[in-house]
């Protein structure tokens, strides 16, 4: 089986950067701009396994980095629900209108 040039895995983890980086800028509701940051820690992590390949500290942080991740998606989805209880919306639009009444 032949391995797949380490350019290809560069190209993809800025490609999942990308998206996004476009998901949470675009987009208005809560639970998209969540994706998009799993997105852009998705790309930032398969850069640092890329370079894994050539110093293994890059591993740790990769390792490290997904650990972070589950905690902000832990944190972030209790702090949704609290907030959807509250206001009954998870549109970002309308809860800053809510906050400046």
């Amino acid at each position: 089986m032949s391995e797949l040039d380490p350019t290809y895995y560069l190209y993809l983890s800025a490609l999942l950067f990308s998206a996004g980086l476009f998901v949470v800028v675009s987009k208005r509701n809560v639970i998209f701009v969540l994706i998009g940051i799993e997105l852009i820690l998705n790309g930032a992590n398969l850069l640092l396994a890329t370079f894994s390949r050539i110093n293994l500290n890059a591993q740790i942080f990769a390792i490290f980095s997904i650990v972070l991740t589950v905690c902000e998606v832990a944190i972030a989805l209790a702090i949704l629900l609290n907030v959807y209880r509250k206001y009954g919306t998870s549109n970002l639009d309308e809860l800053q209108e809510i906050s400046n009444e």
